[in-house]
């Protein structure tokens, strides 16, 4: 495992909210809260991946008392910084094996976290985790996005994303044929 930062150091997390998509308009964010707060149904959420509480803070102003797992110090620096962010429990460590003290009704990954975790392994560490952690009749809710796969050229079954470094962790893509 990296150190706690180097997955998401501080050039990351610096910018991580200025994203353009639109899973930071308030109004998207507000709509996945008020799901999660429903299916919390009045009781703790535990949210693996907080990051910057892109979620975790508006799923807080509903009523829900809210934890978070992260490993990054940069990104949970920028949650304490934000409005009601210092009043939300975070455990700095790998979601797939970092716990949290008591039960929670929900466990939540959102934005494609999963994909943090690289490895079978990982993500099956990561779905015990969540067991673990829930309450008897709790959920558990991973958010990915899946890929428009109609959107490729006839005869390319890839679509390669490459990381460019002096983006901020932006990505670029592009489509390429199959090898044969």
């Amino acid at each position: 495992m990296k150190d706690a930062d180097g997955y998401f150091p501080e050039r990351v997390a610096a910018t991580y909210d200025d994203s353009s998509e639109g899973m930071f308009d308030p109004a998207f964010t507000d709509t996945v809260a008020e799901v999660l707060a429903g299916l919390a149904g009045g009781g703790r959420a535990l949210e693996f991946g907080i990051g910057t509480g892109r979620i975790a803070l508006p799923l807080a102003r509903r009523g829900v008392e809210v934890h978070g797992i992260d490993l990054s110090l940069a990104m949970v620096a920028r949650l304490r910084a934000k409005p009601g962010g210092d009043a939300i429990p975070v455990a700095i460590g790998d979601f797939a094996t970092t716990t949290m003290d008591g039960t929670f009704a929900l466990a939540y990954l959102v934005f494609n976290t999963i994909e943090n975790l690289t490895t079978q392994d990982a993500q099956v560490a990561c779905f015990r985790n969540a067991a673990a952690h829930l309450a008897p009749g709790g959920c558990f809710v991973i958010e990915v996005g899946v890929p428009e796969l109609r959107r490729l050229p006839p005869g390319q079954n890839v679509h390669a994303v490459a990381r460019d470094p002096r983006r901020s962790g932006r990505s670029t893509s592009t489509t390429r044929p199959p090898r044969r």
